[in-house]
């Protein structure tokens, strides 16, 4: 497999160097769909004791993956990383604060359930914790709590403790998807997991938008059509 879409420990290896014991990874998933929300992948390798060689055969870019290679990864990536975590934000949320603004509070949620041990934030305010985190800019802001952040463009392709942290929200999401779309048929969640494909937006425009739809998403797809949507007020869409 080429190293353009292998992930290595590189960068792992060289914040480890600087005194970092613990390296946390994130990585946002749905962000660009039209139902269901958005979730943040959050993992946690400690240096000191999971090695930075170890990290799952295979593991890749979620994107690059295929459903069953994901599902595939999730015990082998269990296992190497000290603790995981995936916050999300759901549709009505991203309606009425946006996109931006619930990246952040999905990335405060699952920060906020891996260290909700106390042993664990004791030592990282002891030892020092880095944020890898996947993009040109900081989207954490004041979410990272006060934790050192490196953002990096395509971490989830190439550092193996984001590729980690994307596949953990991918798969926790489109689980979530197949359960929605059987409390919401006709949409085909459990299909297509929320993102716009035709006939998800064949169905919207037959049946009108969802509870888990992001109304302020679909001005454009059912222009000219007799739905009506939902008055929300979103500044960031």
């Amino acid at each position: 497999m080429s190293s353009k879409t292998s992930p290595t420990t590189d960068l792992e290896r060289s914040l480890a160097a600087q005194g970092s014991r613990f390296l946390i990874g994130i990585d946002e998933v749905g962000r660009g769909a039209i139902a269901g929300p958005v979730a943040v992948g959050v993992a946690l390798i400690d240096t000191r004791a999971n090695s930075l060689d170890e990290f799952p055969q295979g593991l890749r870019d979620s994107k690059l993956l295929t459903e069953k290679q994901r599902e595939s990864l999730i015990g082998p990536i269990s296992q190497w990383l000290a603790g995981s975590a995936v916050g999300m934000v759901v549709a009505s949320e991203i309606d009425e604060f946006g996109i931006i603004a619930a990246l952040s509070k999905s990335a405060s949620r699952g920060l906020s359930e891996l260290l909700s041990d106390s042993q664990l934030r004791t030592a990282i305010a002891r030892d020092g914790a880095t944020i890898i985190l996947d993009g040109s800019h900081n989207w954490l802001g004041a979410e990272a709590g006060g934790l050192s952040v490196v953002a990096r463009e395509k971490a989830d392709r190439d550092c193996a403790i984001v590729s980690a942290a994307a596949v953990v929200a991918k798969v926790e999401r489109d689980h979530l998807m197949v359960r929605l779309g059987a409390e919401h048929p006709g949409y085909l969640l459990e299909g297509h997991k929320g993102y716009a494909s035709s006939a998800h937006i064949e169905a919207v425009r037959a049946l009108g938008p969802s509870p888990v739809h992001r109304v302020t998403w679909l001005t454009k797809i059912l222009a000219g059509s007799n739905v009506d949507l939902p008055t929300v007020d979103s500044s960031d869409i």
